[in-house]
């Protein structure tokens, strides 16, 4: 369990977050969501220990801040928003960056099952910076999980952290994605993630943090946060779930959308 108790953060003489806590699940996947600048990101770094903090974040029952770094990276990995090499790696070479030391010479299995898990096996050797945007967000993805591959490990549930993950991806990976996230929490381990789609989140998470102006509003099930009365006091506008629009203009339901490759029925 990862439980964070007041949890405050300031940069200079700004509060960002003020005494935020709450528990998430092995076995679950947990996701922050809010409007920007809501403290979503600085939340999600505190309780990686990414930025200073007030109060207590607890990996297992242990204080991260007791914790030595080797043993915090082989129990949980880290994806930020956005992550820059100034190098020309492959990238076979950017996903072995996330494998223990000793398994990160020469070929390894786990590096090439992480990059087919986020269907780019046949990318492994082109360089990093030749991909599209959301190329290199998958190649991120399968770095982390190799860090962690096994979800569940001596008897103990490993982490996944993930800052807004499917933000540059088109809606055929984000579904990948986020099944990745469902798949990793119902083999035993933990899921946090930042979350800006709020018809996935809704779909795919089993607890929702809501954040805004730097306060934690409501934690609960999808279910019992999207509410009208919570969804329009932390966007700061009128909202209305399960509506429809006006004007007959088309819209797409992602709860409708299927993950796996598109079939032609036969007449």
């Amino acid at each position: 369990m990862i439980k964070a108790q007041q949890i405050s953060v300031s940069f200079g003489k700004t509060p960002i977050l003020e005494s935020v806590s709450f528990e998430a699940h092995a076995g679950e996947v947990t996701a922050i969501v809010g409007p920007n600048g809501s403290g979503k990101t600085t939340l999600l770094r505190a309780v990686t220990g990414d930025v200073d903090y007030g109060g207590v974040v607890s990996l297992q029952g242990a204080d991260i801040k007791s914790m030595a770094a080797w043993d915090l990276a082989s129990r949980r990995a880290v994806l930020p928003q956005a992550s820059t090499l100034a190098f020309p790696f492959t990238v076979i070479e950017v996903v072995r960056m996330g494998l223990q030391r000793s398994r990160s010479s020469g070929f390894d299995p786990i590096a090439t099952a992480a990059l087919m898990r986020v269907g780019l096996e046949s990318y492994a050797n082109r360089h990093y910076q030749d991909l599209s945007g959301g190329e290199q967000q998958r190649v991120q993805l399968a770095r982390v999980l190799s860090q962690v591959w096994l979800p569940f490990e001596e008897g103990m549930p490993r982490w996944l952290f993930l800052d807004e993950p499917v933000s540059s991806l088109d809606i055929g990976h984000q579904l990948q994605v986020m099944r990745i996230m469902k798949d990793f929490a119902q083999a035993g381990g933990g899921v946090i993630t930042v979350m800006h789609d709020l018809n996935l989140t809704a779909m795919y998470a089993d607890r929702v943090l809501m954040m805004s102006g730097g306060e934690l509003i409501a934690s609960d099930t999808p279910k019992n946060v999207f509410t009208d009365e919570t969804l329009s006091r932390a966007y700061n506008c009128r909202l209305k779930t399960n509506a429809l629009p006006e004007h007959g203009v088309p819209f797409l339901l992602p709860q409708m959308a299927q993950e796996g490759a598109f079939q032609k029925q036969g007449n």
